[in-house]
């Protein structure tokens, strides 16, 4: 599709539960939290409650923690959320 009517479709209008913006908050707070977690979180936090969708570099690397089996569960939520908020397009 292109035009209006393409750039339309291709928007996702999903938004971070209050429940892991929580948690994402938690692990921007956090000492121990890796690099990739506190992105993730920032990202997550960005999403809630607003239109912003992830970007190109954010989402590829919230789907290689996703694929990695020894991520943590923490990093496997927020990725998760942050992927699920993505261009469709992409």
């Amino acid at each position: 599709m292109t035009g209006a009517i393409g750039a339309i479709m291709a928007t996702n209008n999903k938004q971070t539960s209050a429940r892991v913006a929580s948690t994402a908050g938690k692990t921007l707070g956090s000492p121990s939290a890796s690099a990739l977690q506190k992105s993730l979180a920032g990202s997550a936090l960005r999403q809630s409650g607003s239109r912003a969708q992830t970007g190109a570099g954010i989402e590829a690397r919230a789907s290689r923690a996703l694929d990695n089996p020894r991520s943590a569960a923490v990093t496997k939520t927020l990725a998760g959320t942050v992927v699920s908020q993505s261009n469709k397009k992409r």
